[in-house]
């Protein structure tokens, strides 16, 4: 499969890649929905990840997602994100797009980069919108202001990050047209269960998926792999003889 998978990028013109949570997992960040393993089987993410939590309980709401954050933050690329950042340096792939808010694939070295749920490296107050880099809400937590607090205004600064009741983000809108015209689409560590994203590979020719568990679209993937995403890249980096750091 693997040989396949790389034919398919060879003759690619426009491919891009879609990652999910599950491509940083071996960066030593947990996924959401994995059996036994997924922080949503522990709370309700629609509760404790939205907009309306973090008006109405703000402490509570800080006081749980700050610590989760501050660590992905902190987390560094593993081979899979180094390995498509190469991949793209080399014009195998015109860009990425990105579920995740960790900032692995732009520590990485990715350029046409969309994150469709923000990121973890800018904040902003949501009165007079301020901007902020992310480390200076941690620090306010830290240092026992909870909420984070705009210096100009007062208001509450929250980061760049899409929640469950915000609308999407401008990097959504624009890896939708890129889908589109693309002749091939790699999803790599996506459940393909959280809207509009997963629908993504519908809007695009044909395209492939690496995950380690199963997902809604398998069957209708050109190949479907279900193995360690950091093997399958490293196998994939030997056939099209990349170097990656």
């Amino acid at each position: 499969m693997i040989d396949a998978l790389v034919d398919l990028l060879k003759s690619s013109r426009n491919a891009i890649v879609l990652t999910g949570a599950g491509i940083s997992t071996e960066s030593g960040i947990p996924d959401y929905r994995s059996k036994g393993t997924g922080l949503w089987e522990k709370v309700d993410p629609t509760k404790m990840a939205s907009v309306t939590f973090m008006l109405s309980h703000p402490e509570e709401f800080f006081s749980f997602n700050i610590p989760h954050w501050a660590k992905y933050a902190k987390a560094q690329p593993n081979a899979a994100h180094r390995i498509i950042a190469a991949m793209e340096r080399e014009g195998y792939i015109k860009g990425v797009i990105t579920q995740n808010i960790d900032n692995l694939h732009y520590k990485a070295g990715s350029k046409n980069l969309f994150e469709v749920h923000g990121n973890l490296r800018t904040a902003h107050c949501i009165n007079c919108t301020n901007k902020y880099d992310f480390n200076d809400i941690v620090t306010q937590f830290y240092e026992g202001i909870n909420p984070p607090r705009c210096e100009i205004c007062g208001s509450l600064v929250r980061p760049d990050v899409v929640l469950f009741g915000d609308p999407m983000n401008k990097d959504f809108y624009e890896a939708l047209k890129v889908v589109k015209k693309c002749d091939f689409l790699l999803v790599v560590g996506s459940s393909l269960e959280v809207y509009p994203v997963a629908e993504l590979p519908l809007y695009c020719r044909q395209f492939s998926i690496i995950n380690r568990d199963p997902t809604p679209l398998d069957e209708r993937a050109k190949i479907v792999i279900h193995d360690s995403i950091g093997k399958v890249f490293c196998d994939i980096a030997e056939k099209l003889n990349l170097k990656y750091e």
